[in-house]
């Protein structure tokens, strides 16, 4: 087994990234909680990032310290079974910690079935600061305050991203190449060349806006510009998704712009400098024989690997031919290219503090939109093989340092998190939202038997899911 990736600067850097963005979304899920039990008077025994099993790294308890901020003494005795609600609903009555186990946090919440399973203390009878005393609209909102934070952490992540950088601008229609596609995507009907323009009759406008790619994605027929004229239909077959799945896996994208190859400059001594080429040249042909992009550029320079041949290009608007362009042995002609951005019509939208909210808003929506639909394929034999626990999630940060990529993808996990919670499996916020509009409909309480056992069900059902992921990262580490 090699282990030789962990002396990788890449490694740390990866590990740095996913242990400072879970710590965030860690902390601000579980102040959803916190802020909403303050909220309604409600007494937060303890705030936790991390888990916390046997001991801590780290804990403070303000009332134990910070009396001066109290009446008396009483907040030195928090602890104690005769200490008021009122002292119970401040912030000084709660412990704050790190725990040592990195695979989440919580907050205890006073006179609730939790991971605690303290069901000792259900048995008494209930206390005016107590979670079970307070009505079941104040109970819905309090469990839905994580889902709430991460949805609005992801919202203000990328509101801030809007302001400070903007947002970059491609349509699908200025790629005037179109795209090659994977073999998968050739199998459901794509074309080298097609120009995409609609995902179930909705326009699709910024190629790298992810929300557009993720309705390219899910869509049931694409709509495409075939050979820069006839607009062709493509019913999208099932199974479609596990197939790009699979190739992703391989490290094969599903489709990628077509750029054609335009010279931003040549190197000393090399093929492209004694043929005369000049930055702005746009490669047209290769003895004759069409290279509208640099898929096809390439091929025809390899087929002529220490060989002269003629180059027909564009220059300010005319083509021409240069004859005698020496290729070297390695089917290069010595010459650096200009980017997709440089060469297709692209733009940068620029916003104030004030236009930046809406968009960061309307981002996060169709961001969480677009996750909730991909969200049934964990339910497919292929979808529970993609499942990954940390080994995943740290792959996908960028391999060095980079402050936009990192929030990126910390706005896409917040929202992430904050959907895998809401789905209704007891121990998860969704289970208690689930139990909680139960109760608001029939106006009946599940018993405390019964919460008890779905509680054990849901955390054995989220350590089997747990095991799964890490199982997954284990097997993917394994044959790699």
């Amino acid at each position: 087994m090699d282990l030789s990736f962990l002396l990788t600067e890449s490694f740390w850097v990866k590990t740095l990234e996913l242990i400072l963005a879970l710590s965030i979304l860690v902390v601000f899920h579980e102040l959803g909680h916190y802020s909403f039990a303050r909220l309604f008077g409600v007494w937060v025994e303890k705030f936790y990032m991390f888990f916390n099993y046997k001991f801590s790294l780290l804990k403070w308890k303000p009332g134990k310290y910070l009396k001066w901020f109290s009446h008396g003494n009483e907040m030195g005795a928090m602890e104690e079974d005769n200490t008021s609600g009122e002292n119970k609903n401040s912030w000084r009555a709660t412990e704050y910690g790190i725990g040592w186990i990195p695979l989440g946090g919580y907050c205890a919440i006073s006179g609730m079935i939790d991971e605690s399973m303290n069901t000792e203390a259900m048995k008494q009878p209930a206390k005016p600061w107590e979670f079970r005393s307070k009505a079941a609209w104040k109970r819905l909102l309090i469990m839905l305050g994580g889902v709430l934070f991460n949805l609005l952490l992801a919202m203000i992540i990328y509101s801030g991203i809007m302001y400070t950088q903007g947002e970059q601008v491609i349509r699908f229609t200025d790629i005037t190449e179109g795209m090659a596609f994977s073999d998968a995507a050739h199998k459901a009907g794509f074309a080298d060349g097609d120009i995409i323009l609609m995902a179930d009759g909705h326009e699709l406008e910024n190629m790298v806006d992810q929300t557009d790619y993720n309705d390219l994605l899910f869509a049931k027929q694409v709509t495409v510009l075939r050979n820069h004229k006839d607009t062709v239909t493509i019913p999208i077959p099932k199974g479609f998704i596990t197939d790009l799945e699979r190739e992703a896996k391989q490290g094969i994208a599903f489709m990628m712009p077509r750029v054609p190859v335009v010279i931003k400059g040549t190197l000393l001594n090399q093929g492209g400098e004694a043929a005369g080429l000049k930055e702005g040249d746009r490669m047209v042909a290769v003895n004759g024989v069409s290279t509208p992009a640099y898929t096809e550029f390439t091929t025809e320079l390899l087929k002529h690997k220490g060989q002269t041949i003629a180059l027909e290009i564009n220059r300010d608007g005319r083509n021409m031919v240069v004859p005698n362009v020496p290729v070297d042995v390695d089917g290069k002609l010595g010459i650096l290219l200009a980017d997709m951005y440089s060469v297709y019509n692209t733009q940068t939208l620029h916003y104030n503090f004030f236009q930046s909210i809406p968009r960061g808003i309307k981002m996060g929506w169709d961001q969480t939109i677009s996750y909730i639909k991909q969200l049934k394929l964990i339910f497919t034999t292929e979808g529970a093989k993609s499942v990954g626990s940390f080994g995943t999630i740290g792959s996908i940060f960028p391999s060095t340092w980079n402050w936009v990529g990192f929030w990126n993808i910390t706005a896409f996990i917040s929202i992430i998190l904050a959907v895998m919670n809401l789905l209704p499996i007891p121990a998860l916020d969704g289970g208690h939202v689930l139990f909680l509009l139960f109760e608001m409909i029939t106006r009946r309480k599940p018993s405390l038997k019964f919460m008890e056992v779905a509680q054990m069900v849901g955390m054995g059902l989220i350590i089997a899911l747990m095991l799964l992921a890490i199982g997954n990262d284990i097997f993917r580490f394994i044959i790699k």
